[in-house]
């Protein structure tokens, strides 16, 4: 089990799904990898969600959740975990597990985002198009695995990949979250990251946020 690789991802756009889907499989053959791929949904966009999963059985395009409420607990369990931390001051900038809830919960605000897993490990995880774009460029990092192996290779890859192309995290905390941080450092430049206040109104039933189970 632990040499199996793991691709979790998530979106809300079906052509993103496919073409994801069937770029990773390519460079698994060509790597010659056991690689298996998992969808875990969106927090938001509960009727997309629902159609993309169908439309992932029927095309047989991945692994995924068939009751959608296990997304809206995935989801919750990571928010709840990162706020817990918070409120008991465990806020460490060392923390390996928060960084990996921070990094999530940030992407899945942006749009599309995949991890790569080997077993129980992590290997990286980034925004869509990062991890598209790696997957696709194969032939072109794929000279350094005889020397470094898959997993540095791909993480290198990546990475270098992802901070010239994306911008740092942002996080909203609910307002009856609890104790707030008073600092907290980015995820993906390890800076401190600037405090903007403000309250926002959102409607309970326009699929946005995580307001009750699906």
């Amino acid at each position: 089990m632990d040499d199996k690789y793991i691709l979790l991802y998530a979106t809300d756009n079906i052509e993103w799904v496919r073409k994801f889907t069937t770029t990773a499989r390519a460079m698994a053959t060509a790597a010659r990898l056991p690689l298996e791929m998992a969808y875990v949904g969106k927090s938001n966009k509960r009727e997309t969600v629902r159609r993309v999963i169908a439309t992932i059985n029927v095309e047989k395009l991945s692994y995924c959740w068939q009751d959608i409420t296990l997304i809206w607990y995935f989801w919750t369990r990571l928010e709840s975990m990162l706020l817990s931390k918070i409120q008991l001051n465990r806020t460490d900038d060392q923390d390996i597990t928060m960084k990996q809830i921070m990094k999530l919960l940030s992407y899945e605000k942006d749009g599309s985002w995949a991890m790569l897993c080997r077993g129980s490990h992590i290997l990286t995880n980034g925004h869509g198009s990062s991890m598209m774009q790696t997957l696709y460029d194969f032939d072109l990092w794929k000279e350094h695995i005889p020397a470094r192996g898959f997993d540095l290779s791909f993480k290198d890859y990546h990475d270098k990949l992802h901070i010239t192309t994306h911008s740092c995290s942002r996080f909203e905390f609910p307002i009856a979250g609890g104790r707030l941080p008073e600092r907290m450092r980015c995820s993906v430049c390890h800076r401190y990251m600037q405090v903007e206040k403000y309250i926002a109104f959102l409607c309970c039933h326009d699929q946005t946020g995580l307001t009750e189970p699906y």
